[in-house]
């Protein structure tokens, strides 16, 4: 069959589309979710947030009503970020005295812990109670495109299964079993009004959504991430971490948008943190009238790194651009806790409403910044204590004391269970709690006993118990031993010293890791990270220390 001029010209163009259609997705493949995302949900101009009104007047009191609750996390925020007890990012260049404020008015937990060392599963315990290991929610919910780009770019050794990827559920399907109970759905039996505000990443599906899951209203982006601002508004200042894959795929896949009650994504207003600040004040204002529960989640600090141009602009001391972007950063999560705060007292709210304040895990090693999480070791992901020790401070006036320091251990598990002693609720008797009334703990003289804490990502486990923490890893085989007591900042590893320790440490991590649940979906990339030095410096060395990350 002979083939014509046209015919030779239209075979060579498609050939050469066909090439460059090969090209452009070998290099920019990671950009699927987020095109899949806009044309199933497109993105639809801002539209004003209408939060149900609770009563005109007051039935009783406030001071006489149950308390309200209101649950700040932040998110990948560094030990060191806050300039309480001298420290703050950047040298202490930029106070947060808002922040500060609820350790100065209420409890510091000095030895507060995450739920886990990464979001989702730190969520998920903030919720439950209940270590998210116990019922199979062990990885950050994430799609297959996410962990490819990770092994793709990342270098030293990530491993991507793709065998594994018939087993994994769509991102939106990936949630906390519908048998565990989370915080709102408990307080809603106590008659009070819950409100969710910022980031969930906890399920988007019909049945795992916020609002299918105790919340009254729910205003954030499912199931976890978005812009601060986009990339081209004159109003942001941006920080690109070219060397790192999560930045890459974040970059290419999140949107700016929200949701209101499972209702189409939009636009915010305005920067991410200040919109989530200014429509918690509305919200509390809305509830003045009746006990409410609100969990503000916010993004900040996680990546990408997005500034507002007229914070940015106040700190022109700070020459490094990635910190002072980050710096900025802090600024605006300050400001808005502090507009909180301020309108709990315009509404004669704040004497008889518990805040607590957190951060979902420790700083992370991919923005780049090597003081973050100082004086500890490690990062995010990580169960070094750069990875879990985070910032927690309590407040409620008249019922726990004022700059008191706590040096029994906190953690995310026993928001739970404070909050349902403060408002009178038992726990359910059917499963393990593994969380304490942190009212008790501010109260204590240290007759509680000391309670253990376990973790669990993958082959990579740890136990603190008493003044000792064991880490056991399977990639690379190594085992580690500390006495935070005597060397919180795990500087000398006591394995090798102290036989028996280890053994009785390492037979309770086995005893407590039989109690927990196989993961509900598998880890798609195992990725190496150093303890000691931030993502974006040379390569790893036969000196560095550094664990495997599974997710």
């Amino acid at each position: 069959m002979k083939v014509g001029k046209r015919g030779v010209v239209i075979l060579a163009a498609l050939v050469v589309i066909g090439v460059v259609g090969v090209v452009l997705f070998q290099r920019y493949w990671y950009f699927i979710p987020g095109i899949v995302q806009e044309l199933r949900d497109p993105v639809q101009p801002n539209r004003e947030v209408t939060w149900e009104e609770g009563p005109a007047e007051p039935a009783v009191p406030a001071d006489q009503r149950p308390p309200n609750i209101i649950v700040i996390l932040a998110d990948d925020l560094g030990f060191n970020d806050l300039s309480f007890g001298g420290g703050g990012v950047a040298g202490g260049a930029v106070p947060t005295p808002n922040i500060d404020s609820i350790a100065n008015d209420g409890v510091v937990f000095a030895n507060g812990y995450a739920g886990n060392a990464t979001c989702a599963p730190s969520r998920a315990a903030i919720m439950t109670g209940r270590y998210a290991t116990r019922f199979g929610f062990e990885f950050t919910p994430a799609p297959p495109q996410f962990a490819e780009t990770i092994a793709t770019f990342a270098g030293n050794g990530a491993v991507y299964f793709a065998d594994r990827e018939k087993d994994v559920p769509h991102v939106d399907e990936m949630s906390v079993p519908e048998s565990e109970i989370y915080i709102p759905k408990m307080l809603k039996g106590q008659g009070y009004h819950t409100l969710m505000l910022g980031k969930w990443h906890l399920g988007g599906t019909d049945t795992t959504r916020p609002e299918k899951r105790g919340f009254d209203e729910a205003l954030g982006f499912m199931p976890g991430a978005s812009l601060f601002l986009p990339k081209d508004d004159p109003n942001v200042v941006n920080s690109v971490q070219d060397f790192d894959p999560i930045d890459r795929f974040l970059w290419a896949n999140l949107p700016f948008a929200v949701q209101f009650n499972g209702g189409d994504r939009f636009e915010p207003s305005e920067y991410m943190t200040d919109y989530f600040s200014n429509e918690a004040v509305k919200a509390i204002r809305a509830n003045r009238n009746r006990p409410f529960f609100m969990y503000l989640s916010y993004n900040a600090v996680h990546t990408p790194l997005q500034a507002l141009k007229s914070d940015y602009d106040k700190l022109s001391e700070i020459e490094d651009h990635t910190l002072r972007t980050y710096a900025a950063m802090i600024m605006s999560l300050d400001r808005g806790v502090g507009r909180v705060l301020d309108e709990l007292k315009a509404q004669g709210l704040d004497e008889n409403t518990i805040v607590i304040f957190t951060s979902d895990n420790g700083g992370a090693n991919y923005v780049g910044l090597p003081d973050i999480n100082d004086p500890y070791r490690g990062w995010k992901a990580t169960f070094f204590e750069g990875g879990i020790h985070v910032p927690f401070f309590m407040k409620w006036p008249g019922r726990v004391p004022a700059g008191k320091v706590v040096d029994h251990r906190a953690a995310h598990v026993d928001i739970f269970a404070t909050a349902a002693a403060a408002v009178g609720a038992s726990l359910p008797q059917d499963r393990i709690y593994d969380g304490m009334d942190l009212v008790k703990l501010a109260d204590s003289t240290g007759g509680l006993g000391e309670r253990p804490l376990f973790f669990r990502d993958g082959d990579y486990k740890t136990l603190l118990k008493g003044d000792w923490k064991l880490q056991v890893s399977a990639r690379p085989e190594k085992t580690w031993l500390f006495n935070l007591a005597e060397d919180p900042a795990e500087q000398k590893n006591l394995a090798d010293e102290n036989p028996a320790m280890l053994a009785g440490m390492m037979a309770a991590l086995e005893e407590i890791d039989a109690t927990q649940a196989k993961p509900i979906w598998p880890a798609l990339v195992e990725a190496p990270i150093m303890i000691d030095r931030p993502l974006g410096g040379a390569p790893r060395g036969p000196e560095d220390e550094y664990i495997y990350w599974a997710n």
